[in-house]
Formats: C-alpha cells, sequence, structure tokens
C-alpha cells in the first residue's frame, strides 16, 4: 500500500484536532471546558487557555486563507498580539463561539489539506521560500504543542481527565 503526502498531513491533521491516539488532540483537550476554565491564568503568569486558543485560531485561520488562496491580509506585529482577547471574561456564550470557530476552522483546514495536490504541495509558501507541504508539515505540530499547553493548564486548575 501506497501513501502519499496529502495522506500523511490529513492522518496528521486528525490526530492534532480530533482523533486520540499517541497525543491528545486539540479538541480532546478543550473538551469540556467552561469560560471561567479557559480564562484562568495560570499561578506565576502565562496565557489563559482562552487567549491560546485565540493565538491557534490566528494562525490557522492565516493558513486557511492561504490554502485557499486568499491574501489574509496584514499580520499581527508582534506575536504577543495573536494572544489577546478576551481571556479575563467568564462569558460562557462568548467561550461557545470561540470553540464554535476553532471547530470550524479545524474543519476547513482538514478539508483544504485533503484537496491538495502534489503540484499544490510543492508550490511556495507566501514569501517563505518553502514549499506549502513542507510548511504544513511544521504546522501540524503547533497546534499538537499547543494542545499539550492546555493539557498542563488544566492539570494545574484540577480540570482535566483522571
Amino acid at each position: 500500500m501506497s501513501v502519499n503526502p496529502v495522506d500523511l498531513l490529513v492522518v496528521q491533521k486528525d490526530n492534532t484536532w480530533d482523533v486520540e491516539e499517541w497525543i491528545v488532540p486539540l479538541s480532546t483537550a478543550l473538551e469540556g471546558l467552561t469560560a471561567e476554565q479557559a480564562a484562568w491564568a495560570p499561578p506565576g503568569g502565562g496565557n489563559t487557555i482562552w487567549q491560546t486558543v485565540n493565538h491557534i485560531n490566528y494562525y490557522n485561520g492565516r493558513i486557511l486563507s492561504r490554502l485557499r488562496g486568499i491574501n489574509p491580509g496584514p499580520a499581527l506585529e508582534k506575536n504577543e498580539d495573536t494572544f489577546a482577547g478576551t481571556g479575563g471574561t467568564s462569558d460562557e456564550a462568548a467561550w461557545a463561539d470561540v470553540l464554535a470557530e476553532t471547530k470550524r476552522i479545524q474543519q476547513e483546514l482538514r478539508e483544504a489539506i485533503a484537496s491538495l495536490t502534489d503540484e499544490a504541495l510543492g508550490a511556495p509558501y507566501a514569501n517563505t521560500g518553502e514549499s506549502f507541504g513542507r510548511e504544513l508539515s511544521r504546522w501540524m505540530l503547533h497546534d499538537a504543542y499547543h494542545a499539550g499547553q492546555i493539557v498542563l493548564i488544566r492539570r494545574q486548575q484540577g480540570s482535566w481527565r483522571s
């Protein structure tokens, strides 16, 4: 059985979003979180889960735009700015909106990745000097990294599964 590069990227996307095999995917890390838990700041400082999800959505939205051939617009000046927003509220409706946006972006990213051709994987990614395939392969690690952070924050607050 042969596996093509797109198949491998789809497996990575599934494992970082909603298929739990050897890592905790993002959907599982976020499952059952209340707005209050999402807005909780770790002792000693650091980003809240809510802020981390805002960061994930910002960058994944930009990648999705590029996959669709849409200019994502100017980037924020500093990476720290991508974590901004809400984070200090306990508004369940606002948190539900953030989670719905996360799910939508993740599902649309999977669809966009699954529809790629080998030629598209070799095309230049923005002005980075990298190909779409290489950028996407590395980018899957971004969601996995932040899902791990979310699990650690949940362990600190006592809201992670036992």
